[in-house]
């Protein structure tokens, strides 16, 4: 297994603590199921959309849940039975159940989703909270900063 030091990283950043979790949970051998398969797409600048191929699999039989950083996507299915009259030769359609997590960006949700001809598709969106919008300062020419700073000074 590969180990990657990040400590020179953090000397200059701040609040990115949870990428050396993500490269490690990245790494990990349970991630490497590829059922079932999927698409990771960006769809505008803060749009983004999943898109899982799950044929046989219905609404019903669909669960999605966020909690908090983690996008959770669950399918189950019960087995089926073979029956006397029917069996199969070969069974290449997988129907199994399955779970599938992702780790989400802060302050990505999910807005929606639909399962459309076999392919699931969840919908997500980055709202940047207006507080940590870029905002402009503006600089002024003199004079106090503050009004409070300017009442003191007149009494």
């Amino acid at each position: 297994m590969t180990t990657f030091d990040l400590s020179p990283l953090f000397r200059t950043s701040v609040g990115f603590d949870r990428l050396a979790s993500l490269l490690n949970a990245a790494h990990r051998s349970d991630q490497a199921s590829g059922y079932p398969p999927y698409n990771i797409q960006t769809i505008g600048e803060n749009l983004y959309r999943i898109t899982m191929a799950v044929a046989g699999f219905s609404e019903a039989e669909l669960k999605i849940t966020q909690e908090h950083n983690k996008l959770f996507v669950a399918g189950d299915k019960a087995e089926e039975k073979e029956s006397d009259e029917s069996r199969f030769l070969y069974r290449g359609i997988a129907t199994r159940s399955f779970e599938r997590r992702f780790n989400l960006a802060e302050h990505v949700r999910v807005t929606g989703a639909r399962l459309d001809n076999g392919l699931l598709h969840i919908e997500l969106e980055r709202e940047v909270p207006e507080a940590m919008k870029p905002k402009t300062i503006k600089i002024q020419a003199s004079g106090a900063l503050l009004e409070g700073d300017a009442q003191e000074k007149a009494a």
